[in-house]
């Protein structure tokens, strides 16, 4: 059976049956399925390091050393019911220890590739520009909650998962979160909508 016809069978199975192949006796079958994982999750993953951290340096090495913790973790006999949570409490642990650490957070002018694209009109690219630059001004906690629900697509429920909080509290969060950055971003908007004072 060639790599192909490998990854697309592999492909069908749950997160589940991929850690436990990841976890068996035949290497070949354990790194493909690692990497169907990978494939699985890794855009989300580094779109939200870089929702965090806002550098792209940064964000590579959180990034590549999360994947490398679950694979260990997985390879240490780890029993996987929720491969999404374990990732993003991986990668989150990492990015708080890399702002601990680390003292050069301006942000990086390169773009995301998530968020800009050459072709996008101006407005929309100053807009974006704005959305990220009101999201290091609010409170890091919220941000951590509006980057998981907004970026990563996840659940209320995994977001009071992945952060140790109540789900109550991880919904507060978001809405507040959505509050301040649309507080922050109120005057920038009437200005591009040319609804501005005369």
């Amino acid at each position: 059976m060639n790599r192909r016809t490998t990854g697309k069978r592999l492909g069908r199975l749950s997160d589940k049956e991929l850690c436990g192949l990841i976890a068996g006796k035949n290497p070949a079958e354990s790194e493909a399925a690692f990497t169907v994982l990978y494939e699985r999750y890794s855009r989300r993953i580094h779109a939200y390091c870089y929702r965090i951290l806002s550098n792209n340096e940064d964000a590579e090495d959180a990034f590549q050393e999360t994947f490398l913790r679950f694979h260990r973790t997985i390879r240490n006999g780890s029993r996987m019911t929720n491969v999404s949570g374990l990732l993003f409490t991986i990668a989150r642990n990492l990015c708080i220890n890399l702002k601990k650490k680390n003292t050069r957070w301006a942000a990086d002018p390169v773009e995301h590739d998530t968020l800009s694209d050459r072709d996008e009109a101006y407005e929309k690219r100053e807009l974006l520009e704005l959305i990220k630059t009101s999201l290091e001004l609010i409170n890091p906690d919220y941000r951590e909650a509006f980057v998981l629900r907004e970026y990563n697509g996840l659940s209320y429920k995994e977001i009071a998962e992945v952060l140790e909080i109540t789900l109550p509290t991880a919904k507060i969060r978001v809405f507040r979160a959505k509050e301040k950055i649309r507080l922050v971003l109120e005057p920038y908007l009437r200005d591009l909508l040319g609804e501005g004072s005369p």
